[in-house]
């Protein structure tokens, strides 16, 4: 691949409604001051009622198509990264297609998105980028006489249990991302730095519940109520709900996770994805240790995968500090941190993070590289495999409101699924990216409704029947058919 293939255009969507931190944080008797210092949080979007994976995801790639007047039967390829799938066989991208074939056939034809290649890829919050190595892959195969183009689409969910210690990081939202030859916004190289570890630090598993205990469960609650409960109604539920077997498989959106082995894995995900990418730069002559600075200082901006805000800029130092070992810079880093000469090959532990992340060097480093990023986080909180796209536009739009000219600068991707994995690849921004970025992300955070905490938590539990806001200008779902054989097949519509 050639670096004349990347980012075209790209386009978010964001859920309409949003909990201030503040009112989370009396809701939950958390520290704001924890939350809003020490993890960047000022709120979390909220999905209303008619929205999900697959509307998130359609409304973003509409946003896409008339942004950028696209014939929809150019793209060959949407491609949707996910954790939040709606089925456990039909890709989510099909619904995100159905819903697209609805709003484009009066203009394009019945037929305007047949010959779309569409496809799910999971891991976990990787699988954006996944998705985005693959479109590029292809497009470039086709050449530029064949003029391929293809979308990404991200859409999640990131939701967790009332209470539970992830709750504080919820979002939602969807990404869509234009993948051309010779693109406005972003060439990206083909040079992609990896690394894959099997571990449980955040999965989603299918869950195994005896019936009899699920029976008795629901009956003890019945009887504390007051209700009175015939003797046989254990034996009479068993036979007529649950004949197939002792136990039955739920899955839930919400995860199973282990925060401190998590940081971990990120941590060390993205530093050895990183030492893969020096090995590779040096191996093709990106990049001279000898010659060179070191290729975090070259990179003028960093995007990384922010489950919050801050993640990204606590769990950098790692790889700040060994980009620099026996380099230009370390010395600099090792005199604030207080660190000696031999520090410089021993692993690396949370003192000398903690020391280093205090440095006046690290905190330069973060405001010039990473905290532009950051901004559109705070507000909308994780949105999994669409949070590093948005660092990207976050960024973006950060530069172009001030003034930056980031043509022809060099960026640099981390990419970190659970599960585990991490890519780390680079790209340089065109000279039209201002003309390209169609940058509007915070103005639709600024036009979002504040909900308080009752409404929170009755859409957490999907206890409510109808929208908080009425879809307007964006797909919506309309719920799912009732027996026969399209029993659960999901419905949507475009609501002008």
């Amino acid at each position: 691949m050639t670096a004349s293939v990347g980012i075209d255009a790209m386009a978010v969507y964001v859920p309409r409604l949003y909990l201030d931190m503040r009112d989370f944080a009396e809701l939950r008797a958390e520290d704001y001051g924890k939350l809003r210092n020490g993890l960047g949080l000022v709120a979390m979007s909220i999905p209303d009622v008619h929205e999900d994976t697959a509307t998130m995801g359609a409304n973003a790639v509409a946003r896409l198509i008339d942004d950028n007047g696209l014939d929809p039967r150019r793209i060959g390829r949407l491609y949707l990264g996910t954790e939040s799938g709606l089925d456990g066989s039909k890709p989510t991208a099909t619904y995100v297609l159905q819903m697209l074939t609805q709003r484009y056939a009066p203009t394009h034809g019945d037929d305007c998105f047949a010959h779309c290649d569409v496809v799910d890829l999971t891991f976990a919050c990787i699988g954006g980028v996944d998705a985005l190595h693959n479109v590029l892959d292809w497009v470039a195969r086709g050449g530029e006489a064949e003029d391929r183009i293809g979308v990404v689409v991200s859409a999640d969910n990131a939701k967790y249990e009332l209470g539970s210690p992830g709750e504080y990081t919820q979002g939602a939202g969807g990404s869509a991302v234009l993948v051309s030859h010779h693109p406005r916004l972003l060439a990206i190289d083909d040079r992609w730095g990896v690394c894959t570890h099997p571990v449980h630090d955040f999965f989603k598993p299918r869950r195994r519940v005896a019936v009899q205990q699920l029976i008795d469960d629901v009956l003890a609650v019945a009887r504390e109520a007051g209700s009175q409960v015939p003797e046989d109604l254990s034996r009479v539920v068993r036979q007529r709900l649950f004949a197939e077997g002792p136990a039955i498989e739920i899955h839930k959106d919400t995860p199973v996770f282990d925060g401190q082995l998590s940081n971990a894995c990120y941590r060390a995900a993205l530093t050895e994805a990183f030492a893969d990418f020096q090995r590779r730069a040096i191996a093709d002559g990106r990049h001279s240790p000898d010659r060179d600075p070191p290729l975090t200082e070259q990179w003028r901006r960093i995007l990384l995968h922010l489950p919050y805000a801050y993640q990204g800029k606590r769990m950098f130092p790692d790889v700040f500090l060994r980009d620099r070992v026996g380099r230009t810079g370390w010395s600099e880093v090792a005199d604030q941190a207080g660190l000696g000469p031999e520090d410089a090959e021993r692993p690396i532990d949370d003192d000398m993070r903690r020391r280093v992340s205090k440095t006046e060097a690290y905190r330069t480093f973060v405001a010039d590289r990473i905290e532009r990023g950051q901004r559109a986080s705070s507000l909308i909180g994780n949105q999994y495999t669409g949070s590093i796209f948005t660092a990207l536009m976050s960024t973006l739009a950060s530069d172009l409101h001030d003034g930056t000219d980031l043509a022809g600068c060099r960026v640099g991707f981390f990419g970190y699924g659970s599960g585990a994995k991490a890519k780390v690849f680079e790209g340089t921004v065109a000279a039209s990216w201002r003309e390209a970025a169609g940058l509007d992300l915070f103005g639709q955070l600024q036009a979002r409704h504040r909900i308080g905490c009752d409404v929170y938590e009755q859409l957490h539990r999907g206890m409510l029947q109808s929208s908080v806001m009425g879809p307007r200008g964006e797909f919506a779902f309309l719920g799912t058919e009732s027996g026969g054989a399209r029993e659960g097949a999901r419905r949507y519509a475009w609501v002008a």
